[in-house]
């Protein structure tokens, strides 16, 4: 399950922190949606998701380390159900609360991202936030979020 994308910044800068400081607004919304679990909270999300995306926003992704041929993957966690998903954090902070403090993981492209996920049949979507206010992504919310019908 390894997708390419560019990378668009590694490791914890500030310059790096800049490019995720508009997630706090993500992060108020799904927030916001744990709270109160609607279909307008939902709505909302999607929405402040679409616009950070539109902006060139970034989320950081957890990369397994390189195979053989070199290509990057991006980790994928296992639900109860069987489902593959892969992680997305709106900051290095909401990736930290895993635990797992050796992840490697760069900035990607929200829209890149998204498109990519959608390419991989094995893949049920992402989750945004994994550990703390959570957002599980489909497919279906994939597309409604980048705009396919």
């Amino acid at each position: 399950m390894s997708n390419h994308l560019s990378k668009s910044g590694a490791g914890h800068e500030s310059g790096a922190d800049d490019m995720l400081k508009k997630n706090e607004d993500i992060d108020r919304a799904l927030e916001a949606l744990q709270k109160q679990p609607t279909q307008e909270g939902l709505a909302h999300a999607l929405t402040v998701i679409r616009h950070r995306m539109q902006d060139g926003g970034q989320l950081i992704v957890s990369v397994e380390p390189p195979a053989g041929d070199g290509r990057i993957s991006l980790r994928a966690i296992s639900t109860e159900d069987g489902g593959r998903w892969w992680t997305a954090f709106t900051s290095f902070e909401e990736q930290s609360r895993g635990g797992d403090s050796v992840q490697s993981a760069f900035q990607a492209d929200i829209g890149q991202l998204f498109h990519a996920a959608l390419s991989v049949p094995e893949l049920d979507g992402i989750v945004i936030n994994p550990w703390n206010h959570t957002l599980r992504m489909d497919k279906t919310l994939i597309r409604i979020t980048i705009g396919e019908k």
